[in-house]
């Protein structure tokens, strides 16, 4: 998977749990300042990152909002992921009777990628997932932004937007 550098995405390394959250921490650190809960925050989205074999760990800004942090990576969704099966999924999870969903849409990237988001307001906070299909294979990558304050939300999900508006999948088609 490739994707553009976009303004206001600070990506951070995935070589340890231990760098991603320290790295983590620095970033967060200077965009809110000193926050005791900005340690267990980085350390959880951390330990999340690379229990799923992250292929993108960032920190989302915007000027009008609080922080967010980004996570992708690409799975093998076990079946081709074309138009039907995309259609599905959409349907299925906008069918479920989870009190946090608030939104499930369909969309398609601009180099033709199809695109299932779901948007979550959570107890603590808010979440948007972006599942970008790749209709030549079985593959997907799946993009959770995570808002703790949910502060400038849309904002953020924007950002986050042009991040996974440009979605390129290498080849040949493999899991990272």
């Amino acid at each position: 998977m490739k994707l553009a550098a976009v303004r206001g995405v600070t990506t951070v390394s995935l070589r340890s749990v231990q760098d991603t959250t320290t790295e983590l921490l620095a970033v967060l650190t200077r965009v809110v300042g000193n926050d005791p809960t900005l340690e267990v925050t980085a350390s959880q989205a951390a330990e999340v990152a690379h229990r799923q074999d992250a292929a993108l760990v960032a920190v989302v800004e915007h000027p009008d909002a609080d922080p967010g942090i980004l996570v992708g990576a690409v799975i093998a969704a076990g079946t081709r992921m074309d138009a039907e099966t995309v259609e599905e999924m959409r349907y299925h999870l906008a069918d479920t009777n989870e009190t946090s969903l608030r939104e499930v849409t369909q969309a398609q990237t601009p180099k033709g990628h199809p695109v299932v988001i779901i948007e979550r307001i959570l107890l603590t906070g808010a979440q948007l997932q972006a599942i970008v299909t790749d209709p030549a294979s079985s593959r997907a990558a799946v993009f959770t932004l995570h808002s703790p304050t949910g502060r400038g939300w849309l904002e953020l999900a924007a950002v986050a937007g042009h991040v996974v508006s440009g979605v390129e999948f290498t080849a040949p088609a493999r899991v990272l």
